[in-house]
């Protein structure tokens, strides 16, 4: 992935899988994944700033569904609070369109395509020139060359703990998906073409109860219900509890002979929780066609185990058991008992740390990947009832005759001992505060303040996002069909979707000639069928089709039922939903076809499974894209973002799946073992970049695949750039340069791509993203991508052995 987030294979695939979760790339790191959450775009990481899409997801799991990498690493005060729009985040865009002017009204979504490609080059040539540091040597460090003032013009706001390019970008997104959910005017017009004056009211209610849109927006508005939430308080969550058979920590006459783990594992995961047991359907690996059931380990409350494990992560473990005894005691509990029972909860979070397999050792998917029938597993790891467990998750009879695949033999036996030896109680109470946790986002603001308190002492963030970004989050995570039918209707330009058609083709082509012009490493053989499977990538542009059908959409969200004020109830309708939505998948073959992501997010993505490669409609806006910008501007932007997804599908994991999406062994041992060469070199490269703030390097190895990808992106895009300025006549290259930047066009193609990655992030949320992290830091990919790139060495006259022209270079695609 480009980026993200989300939510909807084993370290070399798992990691992978588990990080990225199932085939997806995300573009931009997720910082605070590793949660339980399972949030419902299928990009865990996704497409969101990072801390607030963990705050707002909705419980989504991270293990071996669908692999797609993304492109970048993955949001009230009553009333007067969502008339006003009057916080942080909404007076800083106010403050930027005032400082700024005309240089960045064309950015604003509402005013996008009312200017001339005179005015929109002019004010990207005075953005763009802001950003510089021409102080800088571009031969000696080109990031602080491009982005050298960013931080004069763009600090971090206090509600969050990074601000970058994208976080621009999904802010005025944000605020055009507000607009778009408190707007009631088409609602209004649907209803007055209902007929007769008395009949109206009924006709509304129907609408109201089938209309997706309307139940986006009546989502939001319980959300935004704050008087509402207040007045019911903690109510909604203990009649949830009771239901589940009570939470030991909050009733004294639990007991613990009738409690059964199994049976609330499976309860909690009808809620689309994944706990203690990793179970989803999706793609068999092997057979991308067919829909399985699949298990694995469990995630945890915090990123991974090392958190539990590690003491120099002891920091971080103290605060997650200060935010536990926050919340019990706020739910009633005594302090001193509540710390007590805090202790028990981390206690076995620490023993089942202990019993996962760390991700180093899930690097052989032929090992881990073993499937069998429920019987046989049954008879492999007889402690849990597998059948009893999907009958209550998937709500049908289950044939013990059914495959399965299971990732986790060893850890689900390791289960069952723990469990055994524990006491119930500790149990049941570990399984309810990892729902629990979640559920707090739908409570009163002593809940969510304790939350911040947690997140400021963990990354640094000063205050919580607002309410109505939180609440635009949820519903675009939740709900991202109906938001992006809303949000198509109104700013998307049907051009931008034929000119990245034209791009992605163009950008296709180059990928051939790299491949059989310049590449001498593979052989002939694997390179025919490499270039089988990039013939047979599939391309989604901007979003499905089916939204814009109203009947279509409805028909999607038949079954999910939204109340105006209710926000408690509605979340776990959702969460009901969407678990129900992946477990009828079971039944069915694989839909190719389907879109695995949200139109209105800032991100781009590629699946493996599918050989897919996906930009939604909120990715294709400047500085990615403009219809106005130069070819230089579009190819260093979204132009590279293609390039890099492309790559995707020959990366270190993306070259392991065939042209059908299968874990396939289609490369000679000779091209393998070249190909591994030219990575040892990236992963060298890469490992001996240090962020000094931290004191930290990266992790060549864990960081290849993307490092790989935006290779290959540059490289695929400049190409790409430099065929078509040789196709054009001269007034047409005229206009490939910009006012007061004296730069060549070829030049301004590097700037663009640099600029992308201006941004800055706290000192404590870098420590845990570089912890966790698949994408080397802004600043890294940019100069290691571009040192690597002679092309750019050439554009700039870079003297042979200065910095961003090295004697010994790195390049795989």
């Amino acid at each position: 992935m480009l980026l993200c987030n989300g939510r909807k294979l084993a370290v070399i695939i798992l990691a992978l899988l588990a990080s990225i979760k199932a085939n997806e790339y995300d573009y931009e790191n997720t910082l605070l994944k590793g949660d339980d959450t399972r949030d419902n775009d299928n990009n865990k990481c996704i497409a969101r700033t990072q801390y607030l899409e963990h705050e707002v997801s909705e419980e989504r799991g991270m293990i071996m569904k669908e692999s797609q990498t993304s492109f970048i690493p993955p949001y009230c005060e009553k009333r007067r609070h969502e008339d006003s729009h009057d916080d942080e985040s909404l007076k800083r865009i106010k403050r930027m369109s005032e400082a700024i002017k005309e240089d960045l009204n064309f950015l604003h979504l509402d005013s996008m395509h009312s200017f001339s490609p005179e005015q929109v080059r002019s004010a990207q040539a005075r953005t763009m020139k802001r950003y510089m540091d021409p102080t800088v040597n571009p031969c000696h460090d080109f990031y602080s060359y491009a982005c050298g003032n960013w931080a004069k013009y763009n600090s971090i706001p206090s509600d969050k703990v990074a601000f970058d390019t994208f976080e621009i970008l999904r802010e005025s997104l944000d605020v055009a998906l507000h607009n778009l959910l408190i707007n009631d005017k088409d609602e209004k017009k649907q209803n007055n073409k209902k007929g007769k004056r008395n009949k109206r009211s009924s006709n509304k209610t129907r609408k109201q109860e089938k209309n997706a849109e309307l139940k986006a927006k009546n989502l939001f508005r319980s959300c935004m219900n704050y008087e509402q939430i207040e007045k019911r308080g903690i109510e909604p969550l203990k009649e949830l509890l009771d239901s589940l058979g009570g939470w030991p920590l909050l009733s004294p006459n639990w007991d613990e002979k009738k409690f059964d783990w199994l049976e609330l594992v499976a309860n909690l995961r009808r809620f689309n929780n994944d706990i203690l047991i990793m179970q989803y359907v999706g793609p068999d690996i092997n057979n991308s066609n067919k829909n399985v059931i699949q298990f694995d380990q469990t995630t945890l409350g915090l990123p991974n185990r090392e958190y539990f494990l590690n003491e120099v992560n002891e920091k971080y473990l103290n605060s997650y058991r200060h935010f536990m005894t926050k919340i019990i005691n706020l739910l009633g509990v005594e302090q001193l008992e509540a710390s007590d029972l805090a202790d028990e909860i981390i206690e076995f979070e620490t023993q089942l740390a202990e019993i996962m397999i760390s991700q180093e050792d899930r690097t052989n998917i032929s090992v881990l990947y073993q499937k069998m029938t429920l019987a046989e597993l049954q008879k492999e790891i007889p402690g849990i009832d597998w059948i009893r467990y999907l009958t209550i998750v998937q709500d049908r009879v289950v044939n013990s005759n059914e495959k399965v695949i299971m990732f986790a033999n060893d850890y689900m036996k390791q289960l069952v001992k723990l469990i055994d030896q524990t006491e119930p109680a500790i149990v049941a109470n570990y399984l309810l505060w990892r729902f629990v946790r979640h559920r707090i986002n739908n409570l009163d603001n002593r809940f969510l303040e304790a939350k911040q308190t947690f997140y400021q002492e963990c990354f640094g963030r000063e205050k919580s996002p607002p309410r109505w970004k939180q609440c635009v989050a949820q519903v675009n995570s939740n709900m991202g069909m109906a938001v992006g039918a809303l949000f198509v209707r109104r700013y998307f330009d049907e051009n931008s979707k034929l000119d990245t058609l034209t791009m992605v083709r163009e950008l296709q082509r180059s990928f051939r000639e790299i491949l059989n012009d310049d590449i001498d490493w593979i052989d002939d053989e694997t390179k025919k069928l490499a270039e089988e499977k990039l013939n047979s990538m599939s391309l989604k542009i901007g979003y499905p089709d089916f939204i814009l059908s109203r009947h279509k959409l409805d028909e999607k969200f038949a079954t999910l039922h939204i109340h105006p004020d209710k926000y408690f109830e509605n979340t776990l309708n959702v969460l009901k939903y969407l678990n129900n939505e992946e477990q009828k998948k079971v039944t069915m073959a694989v839909n190719k076809t389907h879109w695995q992501t949200y139109p209105a997010i800032v991100n781009a993505f590629y699946s493996r499974s599918k050989n897919q490669i996906m930009f939604p409609a909120g990715i294709l806006q400047p500085p990615f894209y403009h219809r106005h910008f130069s070819k230089s501007l579009n190819y260093g932007g979204i132009g590279v973002v293609i390039g890099h997804e492309t790559t995707h599908g020959f990366d270190d994991k993306g070259r392991l799946f065939d042209k059908d999406g299968n874990l396939n062994k289609w490369w000679s041992n000779y091209s393998i073992r070249k190909f591994h060469e030219r990575t040892k070199c990236l992963i060298n490269q890469f490992n001996q970049y240090t962020l000094t703030d931290i004191g930290q390097s990266i992790n060549g190895e864990s960081t290849q695949g993307e490092n790989i990808a935006d290779g290959g992106g540059i490289n695929q895009s400049f190409r790409a750039y430099k065929r078509w300025l040789k196709s054009q006549p001269k007034e047409v290259l005229e206009n490939e340069t910009l006012p007061e930047l004296n730069l060549t066009s070829t030049q301004l193609f590097f700037l663009n791509f640099g600029q992308v990655w201006c941004g800055d992030i706290r000192t404590e949320a870098h420590k845990n993203k570089m912890k966790i992290a698949v994408h080397s830091p802004s600043r890294f990919r940019v100069l290691g991508t571009l040192s690597n790139f002679e092309e750019f060495s050439k554009e700039f006259n870079c003297p042979k052995g200065s910095p961003m022209n090295p004697e010994k270079k790195c390049k795989v695609w």
